[in-house]
């Protein structure tokens, strides 16, 4: 090992530990070796990648936001999002009862109380934890809600 290398090795561990005294938690960096897969579709917008559907890294999943582009109340689109989520889990070896963490997007928050009572029960005995929020100006196309999440995968 050459000695600026030692050396950053030796005060990165100096760091490291200064941090666990004074509470500081420290993350781990992924191995240079995981790589981002992507496993969803690319959006394209005027022929430039905009995002992906879905992403993997490792054994963890990453979906887009999924929305209901059609007429209907807050309940039919929390329940069409939801079977999307769940189909996008299960086509890349996850589950709704494998999901870690869900954003909720509310075009209204005064849906808050229907939206929940469909979501309520669908990521099994031990839901993910949730942010809920309504969105200044309406979700994108027209939807009333749009939910994305991130999973583990065995």
């Amino acid at each position: 090992m050459k000695h600026n290398e030692k050396r950053r090795s030796v005060l990165k561990n100096i760091g490291m530990g200064m941090a666990g005294l004074f509470g500081v938690a420290t993350v781990k960096a992924a191995s240079p070796k995981s790589k981002k897969e992507v496993v969803g579709k690319i959006v394209e917008d005027q022929n430039m990648p905009l995002f992906s559907g879905a992403v993997r890294h490792g054994n963890t999943l990453y979906i887009a936001g999924k929305g209901a582009h059609f007429d209907g109340d807050i309940k039919a689109h929390t329940d069409h999002v939801l079977n999307e989520l769940q189909k996008e889990l299960e086509r890349n070896g996850s589950s709704m009862e494998q999901v870690l963490k869900v954003n909720v997007y509310l075009a209204d928050l005064a849906d808050y109380s229907k939206m929940n009572e469909v979501y309520r029960g669908r990521f099994g005995e031990n839901p993910p934890v949730r942010t809920t929020v309504a969105t200044y100006g309406g979700v994108p196309g027209n939807s009333l809600v749009e939910i994305d999440c991130i999973a583990a995968v065995d």
